[in-house]
Parts: C-alpha cells; structure tokens; sequence
C-alpha cells in the first residue's frame, strides 16, 4: 500500500470577482457563501469541508447534526479473487476481438471491476443531537474562512472547521451541552468482510477501531470539553500509515487541540485560507455562475494538498448511505482526472495540480510492471481505471484498459511545464514521465501495408458501451489525437532539453500517423469508416480541438472547415445522451474556438441543472427539464472543474498554434466573453510561459490590461481590440499581423489603456439568453 508523507501544508493560491472581494485580501463577499436551509436530509447535499486528507459534510435536520467523515488514503486494495490473472493481458483482448469474442473478454476485463473491492472506504460518521430547545434552521459554508455553520432558531451558529495545519476538526457548540454525541461506523465496510470495529473511551474521548483489509487499521475518535457557554468538540481519523497506534495518535491530537481550544486553533487555519484566496482574482457578472465558480475553486484548496491523496471521483466526500462509494470512488483516467486537473494552469494553482503529478510520478515503477506484465512492452503504462495503489481494476475493458490512457494524462505534465517555464520540471518530471509513457505507445504500433502507425486495437470513449461494435477501426480519432498530443509534446520537450535527435523521431513518429479521419462534409468521424450518428456524453472525437489544441481556428481554413462542422453536427445530434460534464466541457470547448454565446448557454445549463445544492456536479439532470435524458444522481467532481476552466476559457487564452513547435503562446485577452457579461475583470491569472495578466472589460470591451512577463522573451498579445488602439506604458511594442509583439524580460511589465465605449454594442443574433428552469 502507498505510503504517504506527515501531514503538512502548503501555501496555495487562487481567484475571486474583484467587486465582491475587500480591497486588502480579497476574500469573497458573504454573497458568494454556499447558504443551504434545513432540513438537508442527505449526505451528498452537505456543506463540503476538507483539509486535503480528511473531509467532512455537515448536514442534519431539527435537532440532529451530522458529520459525515472521510480519508483520502483509506482504501482496500485487495484485487477480487477468482481474477483470471493469465488471460487478462493484451495479447488475449487481441485474440478476443479478432476472434469476434466480446462475451469472453468482457467476462475477463470486467471481472475484477465487478467485486467490491478493491474501492475506497468511507470512515464514519459524528451525530450530534442538540438540546432540544435548539434546532437548525439553515446550514453555511463560508468561503473566506473554510467554515461551516449550522445556524439555529435562537440566533446563534454551530461553528466547524477541518483544520489547514494540522488532521483535525473542531466543532463549537454554544449553549447548552448537546443531549448526545454518537460515533457510527460505515455500515458498509461489513460488505468487504470486516468485524465490527472495536470501541472504546478515554475520559470524554470516545472512539472506534476497524480493522480494514491487508493490514490497514483506522480510528475514528471525538473528545469534547466545556469551553465558557460552548461545547468544544475535537474529530480525527487516523490510521496505521500514520502510527502503530492509531487510537494513542487520535487520543493525542484530540487531547492537544482541545486544551488550545477553538480561536487558538482557528487562527493559523484562516490565516491559511486568506493567503490561499489573496493572490488573484475573477469576477464576472452572472451571479450563479460566479458563486459555482468561487465555489470550485475552494474545491480545489479543501480537496488537493500535497502529503494527501489527489482527488478520485469523489474527492474527500465518500459516500455516506449504508453503501460503498459509486464506482469504487477510484481514479478514471478516460477523462475524470484529467479533466479534474484542467482548471489549475490559468488560475496559477499549481502546488494543487502538481499533487496530482507527483502522484503519478510516484506510480511510475508500478506503470512499467503494468507496461511489462499486461501490453508486453516497454516503458509505462497507466491503467483507465485504477486504485490509489495504481493497481487496473478493469471494468469495460475497451477503455480502462486503452493504452492511449496515459497520454492524456501526460498532456497535464506538458501544460504544467508550459504554464510556469519551470526548465527543472521539464527535465526531471514532465519530459522523462512523458518519454516513458510514449515508449510503451510506440512499441504497440506497427506499420500497415501503407506505412502509417496503428495500434492493434482502438476505442473512442465511452461509445457503443463495452459492446463488439465499440471495437473501432484502428486509430479512431480519439486515439490519433492522445498519440498524436504525446508525440509532439515529446518533441518540443525533447528539442528544449537539447536531444535534437529524439525530438526528430517523435516527430517522425507523430507524422507517421497520418491525419485526422473527416468525412467529405469536413465533420470529425469516431474511425476510418463511422461517423458519430448519436447523442454521446464524451466529447471523444472531437477532442483534438480542446483540450489538445489540435484542430485550432489559428489552423488554417481546414482546420476552421473541420471546427465549424463537426460542431454542427454535435449540435445536430442534441444533448439526450449527455451527462452534467457534457455541458461544461462543451462549453470550455466553445469559448476555445470563440463561440462565447454557445459557451455561456452550455455552461447555465450546467450549473442550474446539473449540480446538487450544495454544488456538487450530479451526472444525470436533477430539474429533469429534458436537457439530457439522464436523470440520475451520483456525483462526480470533474463536471465542475470543466465549469471553472470554462470561466477561464471566456476570459483568457494562451494556446501555441500546436504542440510540438516550440512556439510561444499568444495571449488572448477576453476571447469569448458573451454580451451579456458587458463588464467583467481579473487579476493574476495564468498564460503559457508563465506570465501573469491583469485585465478589465467594460461595455462589452477591454479597456485596460497589464501583463509581467515570467521568463525572457517576446510576448504576443492578440489584436482583438475592434480596432480601437492601445496607449502603451512603453515603447517597443510591433504589430505582427494579428498580434501586438513586444520583448520583455522575467518581471517586466508593459500595461495598454483603450477607449471605453459609450455603450455596449447591440446584442448578436444567436445570443445566449439566461436558462430558467420551470418549477
């Protein structure tokens, strides 16, 4: 089992709307708090906290308040017996598919996924029955400070907080003591085989030990004292990864926070939290689409934290309903992660996403032995779908276990380089991960009879399910534009790290794949020989266009043929089949070919139909408004993520042309801002080659933008200005076609001043009008 460093923290960054944020910290209003009223009679609504390694949910309803707890490195990593160890390689799908004998290898590739474990374990629950002169009348979550509250008829507010410094939680309870406090193992463990766990107390600490699976024990304890006219409560969960003991270490930290009490332990905690929203900050004018947005971005602090777990399906929030989480809680790689880590580059976060990096820069001698024991090949691979160990756990084997997985996982290490110029990153992280992961990619390709590279088998997420027809012909387009993404990546990593030679052959290897499958239309097809004919929710064969930067509207007029069809076809097809991720990844797509008004209808839908109250993304359509005919409720937080880069892609962009060329990127400043945001702005965020931009717009125009460069260099500044001309705070600033070029070095600044319009510009004919969802 993966081990994990001590508990620490690190100082963590990221953006608010600059109207709604105190001019000293800019830390959002109360107007962006997540505010719930009782009752909240489910897990899955309550207010999410989460330090990166423990997360709560605080819900409850009249005298009852909950906690559901959580622990990011608590799983059972035991495969299902009776995996058919010798027949689940590569070699067997292979035979399986040629032999048309899809019965057979699902029964192989979806057996260990079918088992109840390995999954991801949820630790308890603390239920706390209040006097019963005191009931909860609505819930809070104050993103200032990381604080949940749950406010009472008589005026006054439970207070709770999962600590920044330290794996714990405290709990403030005024007025009288609460009638009971009840400690409550997950029913569900007992499906995995487990005893009840052992209980016990300490003087006013109570606790309970389980007995998990290869080893792994946990504690799960709550001490209280009296603290003036409050009841003071401390929570934990440790484990044997942290100490032999885990009830002693839970006793301990318990006994320690409560003798310094609340104020004393909050203060470093939102001293954390103001530094973590101080760096920068967004605002835009759409006051559900902002508060969603704040909200995510505190995902990303509560959720991701080096010495923790990256974030699974569910992050810190397992689920708490007498089950075991949804889709084991685990790691998919056919999407759910690498669009999860999609949102950190532009808003600079980038400990956050490197956790997820370092993670699988820890996993790599486990991808060489699945490289090596199941595709017989060199180099890594990473599973589809995998445990926090990095173990495959199989499932529908057309995609959990493509090879092409792991390219798209290398296509964060890329932009992780590519958004700070960290030189040292590229050498001992991004380029040597990258190169092992291609290793294994070219070893599985072989010519045809025409030369070009093909992979033995090929698939487009999640098409045609795990059915024959699924089998596409090798490469679909999806596995053209991972390949293709990765080989060009590979060479401009490899040309900047000086092997001119290598970077050669990845281009080489990137050119003999051939191009794009487009039918005569100019629509992207699924293969050679299909065209998409049906409402999808993976958005698999367009994805060359975004997030791969593939297909661009810089491209030339094919690759603007190829965008401008292949959407309509999209369009064509409707949403039936689309789940809540669907939507907020179309609409980053959108605003990345400058379709503001396509990406602010997709992005409303989403957030007013595809997220439960406390803003977790639901799959299915919760109003049941007919945007999807998906209904259902698990959630999953990758939805989200795409929402809050979608904010991003509307306000700023700084994709090269393509990978692979070694080029600058262009900076665009307020690419596909909708006209109904006539006034929008912020501060700090990201471009490639690390510069930070700073930018106003009002009327429906910029009118002001700063720019300090993060490395040496020429930085080119789109001209989508309406012809309107900057003032410049300094000479030297050339027009290059569409571009405004000007060389600084790293820390200089340049700032442009333009024109305010009198007033905004008429609406356009497809404008995207606000979604209301009927009662």
């Amino acid at each position: 089992m993966r081990r994990l460093a001590p508990f620490v923290t690190l100082t963590v960054v990221l953006f608010c709307p600059a109207s709604l944020l105190a001019d000293s910290e800019r830390l959002p209003s109360e107007d962006l708090n997540l505010a719930l009223a009782a009752p909240i009679t489910t897990w899955d609504e309550g207010i999410p906290l989460g330090n990166g390694l423990l997360g709560a949910l605080l819900w409850g309803e009249g005298q009852t308040v909950r906690l559901s707890l959580d622990r990011g490195d608590l799983w059972d990593e035991r495969p299902r017996e009776g995996v058919p160890w010798e027949r689940f390689n590569y070699a067997t799908m292979i035979r399986l598919v040629g032999e048309g004998n899809n019965a057979e290898l699902n029964s192989i590739c979806d057996f260990p996924y079918g088992g109840l474990h390995p999954t991801k374990i949820p630790a308890g629950r603390l239920e706390i029955t209040l006097d019963p002169a005191q009931t909860v009348q609505r819930f809070e979550l104050d993103l200032a400070s990381a604080e949940g509250r749950a406010c009472l008829a008589d005026g006054r507010k439970l207070e709770t907080f999962l600590s920044a410094a330290e794996p714990v939680a405290l709990v403030r309870i005024p007025g009288p003591e609460p009638k009971a406090l009840r400690l409550q193992p997950p029913q569900s463990v007992g499906q995995l085989g487990y005893v009840p766990p052992q209980t016990g107390a300490d003087g006013a600490i109570e606790w309970f030990l389980q007995e998990a699976a290869l080893g792994l024990r946990y504690c799960v304890a709550v001490g209280s004292r009296r603290a003036g006219d409050a009841t003071l409560l401390a929570v934990t969960v440790t484990s044997s990864q942290d100490d032999p003991d885990p009830a002693g270490l839970a006793m301990r930290r318990i006994r320690s926070v409560l003798a310094a009490g609340y104020e004393q332990t909050f203060e470093p905690h939102r001293a954390w939290w103001r530094k973590f929203w101080s760096a920068s900050r967004v605002f835009v004018p759409e006051p559900d689409i902002l508060r969603h947005y704040c909200l995510v971005q505190y995902f990303y602090g509560a959720a991701s934290r080096q010495a923790a777990p990256p974030i699974p399906l569910q992050g810190v929030w397992t689920a708490d309903a007498g089950a075991l989480p949804p889709w084991k809680g685990d790691y998919h790689n056919d999407l759910n992660t690498q669009m999860t880590y999609i949102a950190y580059q532009t808003a600079g976060r980038f400990e956050e996403g490197r956790v997820f990096l370092d993670f699988l820069w820890d996993l790599l001698p486990v991808f060489r032995k699945f490289a090596k024991d199941f595709y017989a090949a060199p180099g890594a691979a990473v599973p589809g779908v995998m445990s926090l160990a990095g173990q495959p756990l199989g499932g529908w084997g057309h995609y959990s276990l493509s090879p092409t997985m792991g390219a798209w996982n290398g296509h964060l290490f890329y932009l992780h380089w590519r958004y700070t110029g960290d030189d040292r990153f590229l050498r001992e992280r991004a380029y040597p991960w990258c190169r092992e992961v291609g290793e294994c990619l070219r070893h599985l390709l072989k010519p045809d009879e025409h030369g070009v590279l093909k992979l033995p088998l090929s698939t487009s997420p999640e098409i045609f399910g795990n059915s024959q027809q699924a089998w596409l012909v090798p490469n679909s387009n999806y596995d053209l534009a991972c390949l293709k993404m990765l080989f060009l990546s590979l060479a401009e990593m490899a040309q900047a790290c000086g092997e001119s030679a290598a970077a050669k052959e990845w281009l080489k290897s990137a050119a003999a794949l051939g191009p794009f499958h487009v039918n005569p239309g100019g629509v992207l097809k699924l293969d050679e020989k299909q065209d998409l004919a049906e409402s999808h929710r993976h958005l698999s064969n367009i994805i060359p266009i975004h997030p791969f930067n593939l297909i661009t509207t810089d491209g030339g007029e094919n690759d603007r043929r190829i965008i401008t069809a292949s959407l309509r076809q999209w369009d064509d097809l409707g949403t039936k089949a689309w789940c809540g991720y669907s939507f907020s990844w179309m609409s980053c797509l959108r605003a990345r070919v400058g379709d503001a008004e396509a990406a602010l209808r997709n992005l409303d839908i989403f957030v007013k139909a595809f997220i439960l109250r406390n803003g977790f993304h639901a799959n299915g359509d919760q109003t049941r408004s007919g945007f999807s005919s998906f209904t259902y409720r698990p959630f999953t937080l990758e939805g989200n993520f795409l929402a809050s880069q979608a904010v991003h892609e509307m306000l700023l962009q700084s994709w090269a042309p393509r990978p692979g060329a070694g080029d600058e990127g262009v900076i665009r400043i307020f690419p596909a801002v909708p006209w109904r945001w006539h006034d929008a702005s912020f501060d700090d965020l990201r471009a490639e080659g690390g510069h930070r931009v700073f930018a106003r717009r009002e009327n429906n125009a910029t009118t002001w933008f700063r720019i300090v460069a993060g490395r040496d260099g020429t930085v080119r500044i789109r001209d989508n200005f309406a012809g309107r001309a900057p003032a410049w705070s300094r000479t030297g600033v050339a027009k290059n076609k569409e571009d405004f070029e000007v060389v600084l070095r790293r820390g200089e600044a340049i700032e442009a001043s333009l024109a305010r319009p009198e007033v905004p510009p008429p609406a356009p004919a497809d404008l995207a009008t606000p979604v209301v969802i009927q009662p």
